[in-house]
């Protein structure tokens, strides 16, 4: 979603409002500290008149990112679905946020029935009655963005509708465009904050919500995702209705499936726990490794088990997308691990991480030793991925690097699963499910095809260079392209050299002048003084000032 950016005042008086509202609510718990750091009353003054007359909430005892994670429920929609977002990447923002943020719970009232259908027969332009035969008037699930209900459709199909929110956008961008300008102000006023770029932070979110809240994107999503698993019945994927689905609107198929996690339900049913975990994981590495389109979210309120322990994704808003490349840099690692080569993984990670300066190397590697030697020794039983691949983001975050937002999914999608796996079989281990998978990639990158593929890439673009080398000399030629050459570190040549040329110069100039005084004093002309011609004397005199302020000007320079 596109951020505008802030001015002076905002835009309008409802951005006023809204920005003395989130002002007052942060206030009440306990943050004008950091918003007099920010300046805001040389913005707003009038306004936090207002603010700082009413009495902000005293919570004893509790952190600042308890408090953080209390305002942002208060907030509304934005801030919980910021947080949710967040509570996803720790290496945007400190781990002790990271957990409070996990803590942020989607409780939101259900908007009327009224409006409901009011933006149903808006999007689909027919009245409600003529496009379902169904429409439960009390809705299933009800969260930040939209709620959830249950239908059926003319044709007799049971689906679920899920109907967004009355006005979620213009709210969205309207708190986007006071969050920017606040983490605008944060950067420049705040020394400290630099290190988690808030502005960064906020472009992140931004990208993240702009997804969840066009539902024509997440029914392309389940689509893709179907097509994926063609022919595998170990997964099913709910069918998307598009004659009902709008980018506020989103009709899909109804299953009635048990919860993941509900062990009670799946043993009564009589399904297998140990064959769901070791198919979830399965079906999450190929989706990672093999597919490079892979579900971002797969906790259990977004997974529910069919009969024939199939599994069902339910969600599909957040998606991530990892390219060929980016798998074979992280199966270097996890090979640099096994190896117990620390240098091999600091080049891989340094092939898939972003920073704004670069690390030290030698520091980084010293890191990735000590990991390793943490972990290498354990027992494959007592080795999880989640404890890892944290301890992999706490020394990305130390040495301030980034991770790609779609390798973050992905190290989020294989610590999920890991969780839901440990829930459902406790000897599960996700080490050992992923072992198959990076050796078919090893073997993938070895195989005659894809080495005949990069090799008749390489030659499709040296074949290029004859002419590129053609072109370049004939535009040398005509005098329409010119070399240009800049030297890097010779200015010190250069001046000492002029200094040098300089010297010289003076020294001919005196000797020149000795010469011919010489001359003059043998030939006598003209006046004389003391008996000695007068232009002669004037001559040596110059010659003598001349050689002394030389002299000088040597010394002063510390080489004679």
């Amino acid at each position: 979603m596109r951020i505008r950016k802030m001015g002076f005042v905002p835009r309008t008086y409802r951005n006023l409002d809204r920005y003395r509202q989130i002002l007052t609510i942060l206030f009440k718990y306990g943050f004008d500290s950091l918003l007099n750091r920010l300046n805001l009353s040389s913005y707003f003054e009038s306004g936090m008149q207002m603010i700082s007359r009413g009495r902000h909430e005293r919570i004893e005892g509790l952190t600042d990112f308890e408090r953080l994670r209390m305002a942002c429920e208060e907030l509304g929609p934005t801030f919980i679905k910021m947080g949710q977002i967040l509570s996803t990447r720790s290496d945007l923002i400190p781990a002790d946020l990271v957990r409070e943020f996990t803590k942020l719970q989607d409780d939101v009232p259900p908007f009327p029935f009224a409006q409901v259908r009011e933006i149903v027969e808006q999007e689909l332009c027919a009245p409600l009655d003529v496009l379902f035969k169904y429409f439960d008037e009390k809705p299933l699930a009800a969260a930040s963005i939209g709620q959830v209900h249950r239908a059926r459709l003319v044709t007799d199909e049971e689906v679920i509708v899920k109907v967004q929110r009355p006005g979620i956008r213009k709210t969205i961008e309207v708190d986007l465009e006071i969050l920017f300008h606040l983490a605008t102000l944060m950067e420049k006023n705040i020394e400290e904050a630099e290190i988690y770029r808030p502005t960064r932070v906020v472009d992140e979110f931004a990208r993240s919500i702009e997804k969840e809240i066009n539902y024509k994107i997440e029914a392309q999503h389940a689509e893709r995702f179907a097509r994926q698993f063609t022919g595998n019945e170990a997964i099913y994927v709910p069918r998307i209705f598009h004659q009902t689905t709008t980018s506020r609107i989103l009709t899909m198929e109804y299953v009635d499936g048990i919860k993941a996690s509900d062990l009670d339900l799946l043993e009564g049913a009589g399904l297998d726990r140990k064959l769901i975990a070791a198919r979830g994981a399965d079906v999450t590495f190929e989706q990672i490794f093999k597919q490079g389109f892979f579900h971002a979210d797969p906790h259990p309120g977004n997974i529910c088990i069919l009969p024939g322990n199939v599994i069902c994704y339910l969600d599909f808003g957040m998606m991530g997308y990892i390219d060929k490349r980016s798998m074979e840099t992280f199966a270097d690692i996890i090979i640099g691990y096994v190896r117990r080569d620390e240098a091999a993984i600091a080049d891989a990670v340094m092939r898939i991480v972003e920073w704004d300066d670069p690390p030290d190397r030698r520091a980084l590697e010293g890191d990735i030793a000590s990991f390793v030697d943490l972990y290498l020794y354990k027992p494959l039983k007592e080795m999880h991925m989640v404890e890892i691949l944290q301890e992999f983001l706490d020394m990305f975050a130390r040495h301030r690097l980034r991770l790609p937002p779609d390798i973050f999914f992905m190290i989020k999608a294989m610590t999920e699963v890991e969780g839901l796996g440990l829930v459902l079989d406790p000897d599960f281990n996700m080490i050992e499910k992923v072992e198959p998978f990076i050796r078919d990639l090893q073997m993938q990158r070895i195989h005659p095809k894809k080495l005949m593929g990069d090799f008749l890439a390489s030659s499709t673009l040296l074949k290029g260079v004859p002419f590129e080398l053609y072109d370049l000399l004939r535009q040398l030629k005509s005098g329409k392209a010119r070399i240009g050459v800049d030297y890097q570190g010779f200015e010190p040549l250069v001046f000492g050299i002029e200094r040098s040329s300089n010297r010289i110069s003076f020294a001919l100039i005196i000797a020149a002048l000795i010469i011919g005084s010489s001359l003059i004093v043998m030939m006598r002309p003209g006046p004389s003084l003391f008996g000695l011609p007068l232009l002669g004397l004037v001559g040596y005199a110059c010659a003598g000032v001349l050689g002394i302020w030389l002299l000088v000007w040597i010394r002063r320079s510390g080489r004679l």
